[in-house]
């Protein structure tokens, strides 16, 4: 007989693995590899204290000022008596004011004013300026997957053991500068912190966690499938324990129809006809704010494991992703047109790690010439895929699979290069092949 899956009981038995090698285990480094919405920042938190009660002299990095920050108020809530240090730049702005409220947290922008507290947090780019300090007992590195290697070198001597978390299918680490000079080579520095570490020490422990408590049943196997094939994860509820509804009936319009279609299978495809398009497509700018707009006309309502009664899908629970921080200026614009504020607009860099009940995505290749390697990252379709509790509703142009055929990838091979799958365009092609169950098709 099959034994249920548990996701609680596979959840907590990849934590205590994770937390015993961190704690107990020989190996300089550990490894951990994060779905989306699969506690990661969770699991920080509780290392954190796990380290700092053990009596290890704790320094976290993280990749912004936004991801410190979080980590900081995440602390102080779940630990009000743990003694925290936020290190942060000369500019005094550089940190959340809420910060400044809570007792338990010390902040400066001098290292030596935080050497005696039992954590210390700060991101990558300001460690990279602490020198001659006693080196610390433990780090633990937030978001490692999109640290680039140049910057874990620049930290690397301040700490001697250290815990690496971060989610390997968002989008790769970002350089302004070409690196095509040391591709495949161990040391490429604009690879990511994980990729350097464990080709460097290929022997360090590697855990994964299970489970995904964002994305519903309707989400995580399609997500899994298309950008984490190695490493499969299961939704953290079942089939139906999440439900989306309205209050009002549909129109019969488009953005209705799709509205309908999310709310009864998680994703829907609001397919406009097939044209070659400027980048901030006008009709498909208006389609956008015209789902978002029903959305809220209708009295959407979500029922879930948090809250089983029926509660309002306000604003600022609804996000709108784009690629380009152009087509996400003209949906904030056209939005306002139609009296919407409050809702989340940006693009799939400025949403990774954030989470809402519903996202409308205006699709990276809609109305394209061409298929780029930009707009054919794994990382960023799998961002704007991930975002959800509830629903997803994609925005796009007909004809995107017909482009992806006639334009297959012309990157070079290198030679010492660790290809990344799957890579964008069967990503694309998977996700598209499961969209075209939940097409509306759509002229306005």
């Amino acid at each position: 007989m099959t034994t249920a899956f548990d996701p609680g009981a596979a959840a907590a038995r990849a934590t205590a693995a994770i937390l015993h090698d961190t704690l107990h285990g020989t190996e300089r480094g550990v490894v951990v590899d994060s779905p989306p919405g699969a506690g990661k920042s969770t699991l920080v938190v509780r290392a954190a204290r796990e380290l700092a009660a053990a009596g290890r002299r704790l320094m976290v990095v993280a990749q912004t000022n936004a991801q410190v920050d979080d980590l900081v108020l995440r602390l102080a809530e779940k630990d009000p008596e743990l003694r925290v240090g936020r290190l942060h730049s000369s500019d005094g702005e550089a940190f959340d004011p809420a910060l400044r409220e809570l007792p338990s947290v010390t902040l400066s922008a001098k290292p030596g004013e935080l050497a005696g507290l039992p954590v210390t947090i700060s991101t990558a780019a300001k460690w990279a300026y602490v020198k001659d300090a006693e080196p610390w007992e433990h780090a633990i590195v937030d978001e490692a997957y999109q640290m680039r290697s140049d910057a874990l070198l620049a930290v690397a001597g301040l700490f001697e053991r250290a815990l690496f978390v971060g989610d390997p299918g968002q989008l790769d680490p970002f350089s302004v500068v070409g690196a095509e000079q040391w591709a495949g080579l161990s040391y490429d520095p604009s690879a990511s912190a994980v990729s350097t570490l464990l080709a460097h020490n290929p022997q360090l422990p590697q855990h994964r966690l299970p489970v995904s408590w964002r994305l519903p049943a309707t989400a995580a196997p399609l997500v899994s499938r298309a950008f984490y094939p190695y490493t499969q994860f299961r939704s953290g509820t079942g089939p139906g324990e999440r439900r989306l509804a309205y209050g009002v009936p549909s129109d019969g319009s488009g953005p209705d129809r799709v509205l309908d279609e999310a709310a009864e299978s998680g994703w829907g495809l609001l397919e406009l006809p097939a044209r070659r398009t400027p980048r901030t497509d006008p009709e498909a700018v208006r389609a956008v704010a015209a789902v978002v707009r029903r959305t809220l006309d209708r009295g959407a309502v979500t029922s879930d494991e948090r809250s089983p009664g029926p509660a309002p899908l306000t604003a600022d629970r609804i996000a709108v992703g784009t690629a380009h921080r152009d087509q996400a200026a003209a949906i904030r614009t056209a939005l306002a047109g139609l009296g919407v504020t409050g809702v989340t607009v940006d693009t799939a860099n400025r949403l990774q790690g954030r989470e809402y009940d519903l996202t409308v995505v205006l699709h990276p290749l809609s109305g394209r010439p061409d298929a780029t390697a930009f707009h054919l990252e794994t990382g960023r379709l799998c961002v704007l895929a991930s975002r959800h509790r509830h629903a997803c509703v994609v925005v796009a142009r007909a004809g995107i699979a017909e482009l992806l055929d006639e334009h297959p990838s012309t990157e070079p091979v290198q030679l010492g290069v660790t290809v990344k799958f799957p890579d964008g365009w069967e990503a694309n092609h998977s996700v598209l092949a499961h969209l075209a169950e939940h097409r509306i098709a759509w002229r306005p």
